[in-house]
């Protein structure tokens, strides 16, 4: 990927024809996944074709539109990296990670009622995960 968004190299993309092949490969290979998926779905989920198609237009809504969230995201993540670097942009989007991780463990409770080991453990993967993400900003890669 290119950053240089007037004259790209040659053999290269910028970053929103990369984001729009990106999101093409994505689409096609919706339809592969979520067929193999749907017709051999992991032990204990209720999950079938049939199943897919009886859910209302609602519950597709928000999946069609957390898919535009992410794409959203995702193509500001890309181009950010031509100002900020690759690196700097890498680290913020997977800071991402860490607000969903925070979400589950504060908002949601999943961790409610588990050992007390558990909760030392989540502090260690923040602390590795910040640490790691820093040393991955500061290398420059």
């Amino acid at each position: 990927m290119d950053m240089n968004f007037v004259a790209p190299a040659a053999g290269k993309m910028t970053p929103y024809s990369a984001f729009f092949v990106f999101a093409c490969g994505i689409f096609a290979s919706t339809f592969v996944f979520n067929t193999i998926a749907m017709k051999r779905p992991v032990a204990g989920t209720p999950v079938s074709i049939s199943a897919y198609f009886k859910g209302g237009m609602g519950i597709h809504f928000v999946g069609i539109l957390g898919g535009l969230i992410w794409g959203l995201g995702n193509a500001i993540n890309l181009v950010a990296a031509g100002t900020a670097g690759p690196a700097i942009s890498y680290g913020l989007g997977q800071g991402a990670t860490l607000v969903a991780a925070l979400w589950g463990i504060l908002v949601w409770k999943e961790f409610k009622g588990a050992p007390r080991i558990a909760h030392k453990l989540n502090l260690a993967m923040f602390i590795f995960f910040v640490a790691g993400l820093a040393l991955i900003i500061r290398a420059g890669v």
